[in-house]
């Protein structure tokens, strides 16, 4: 009994160690202690979510938007993804998707942009900005919305539910996003 006890331990060390000191070959690991030097780029033209760290490129989560229509978004309502510079201002868990990294969109440039084409007319005159944007998971049994990119948030931007828990145990509040077309 003390012999496979003390056998089980060895294979689980080994393990462990072996893991610790391997670093992935596909584009999804995670960091144990969350760091300030990742910046996240989404391409939405590539339904791609790009983590970098200070070393480069760390990971690729596939990604779904509101809409297929890639432009700017103009007002509340029109189910598109903004782009721009945003960071990540809040991690809490949304009761319907789980884990959620909040964007401070509307951020100033967003609201620049938005009051300038309310002037000239691009927009109706009653539309609101918005808010409320950030990058959650699929409900668990919807990751095939990601699979055969299914654009279906209100203007998010979502990552499958199981590879969301990745995303957010080692990104922090305060990580740089760049949304692009």
């Amino acid at each position: 009994m003390i012999i496979r006890l003390t056998l089980n331990l060895v294979v689980i060390f080994i393990l462990f160690i072996s893991f610790r000191n391997t670093k992935p070959s596909h584009s999804h690991h995670q960091k144990i202690v969350a760091d300030s030097s990742y910046y996240i780029i989404i391409d939405k033209s590539d339904f791609e979510l790009k983590v970098y760290d200070a070393e480069g490129w760390y990971a690729t989560y596939p990604v779904v938007f509101g809409s297929k229509d890639i432009s700017d978004k103009m007002y509340e309502g029109d189910k598109r993804t903004p782009n721009g510079k945003f960071k990540i201002i809040q991690k809490k868990i949304n009761p319907k998707w789980g884990m959620e990294l909040l964007l401070d969109y509307p951020n100033d440039e967003s609201v620049r942009r938005f009051n300038e084409r309310k002037s000239k007319g691009l927009i109706p005159k009653k539309a609101r900005i918005g808010d409320g944007i950030a990058i959650h998971g699929t409900r668990p049994s919807e990751e095939w919305t990601v699979d055969n990119e299914y654009n279906w948030t209100d203007g998010c931007i979502s990552v499958k539910y199981s590879e969301m828990k990745d995303l957010f145990s080692y990104i922090p509040e305060g990580t740089k996003v760049t949304i692009q077309p």
